[in-house]
């Protein structure tokens, strides 16, 4: 294939769904990975219809074996990843007077270490150029004591990013999160589709003044 790519890791209705919808929009064939099948289905059905190419894989993203094979077989058939996206994160209503080992080892390994997997999968298929954003969050800074292993998973995945684009840029290959310091909504400028579109510029940086973190305030 030709065109640009898109791989959306965790892709859902809010905004993966809105960023799979933007770079549709430019063009791109998009690869869908995610946990929901009735999400997944949904949004690939929704693309498909607007005369995207797609492929889509359900399974969970914690899987390591099957989330590497998913996106090895992605890469493959499209031949290149020109941006890979990683969405997902836990969210579990628990203080870390009540929050055990086990669920925050959980929760860490779907909002940062799927991010491993992802970046290790694909690598074969980036190419210079290619760009990898995540989607970032406010509770890296400001972590809320009711969910406590968000605040963990945020800040982690903020510093694996930083990591991965020192790791990756003599390659031409640059990582990005983008820190959303708001709440979604439904109007107003923390949209799905607002900060999808903070994503997609975060991508469309100069390598020259490259910044791994882009706060969005709205």
């Amino acid at each position: 294939m030709s065109s640009r790519v898109l791989v959306v890791v965790g892709a859902g209705p809010g905004i993966s769904g809105s960023l799979a919808r933007r770079y549709a929009r430019d063009g791109c064939t998009v690869g869908l990975i995610g946990s929901n099948e009735e999400r997944v289905r949904e949004l690939e059905t929704e693309l498909r219809g607007s005369g995207t190419d797609v492929r889509s894989a359900v399974l969970d993203i914690t899987d390591t074996e099957a989330t590497t094979e998913a996106l090895s077989a992605m890469g493959a058939a499209f031949g290149h990843v020109d941006v890979l996206h990683f969405n997902p994160s836990a969210y579990r209503e628990k203080t870390p007077l009540e929050l055990t080992v086990e669920e925050l080892l959980a929760d860490v390994a779907l909002g940062v270490g799927a991010l491993l997997t992802a970046v290790q999968a694909v690598r074969p298929y980036l190419r210079s150029g290619s760009r990898i954003t995540v989607t970032g969050s406010v509770a890296a800074d400001e972590p809320s004591h009711r969910a406590a292993s968000l605040g963990v998973q945020k800040a982690g995945l903020r510093n694996l990013v930083q990591s991965l684009d020192a790791t990756v840029k003599a390659d031409g290959i640059r990582a990005v999160s983008v820190t959303v310091r708001g709440t979604l909504s439904a109007e107003g400028p923390f949209t799905p589709d607002r900060v999808a579109e903070a994503l997609h510029a975060a991508a469309r940086q100069a390598d020259d003044g490259w910044r791994t973190e882009i706060p969005y305030d709205g």
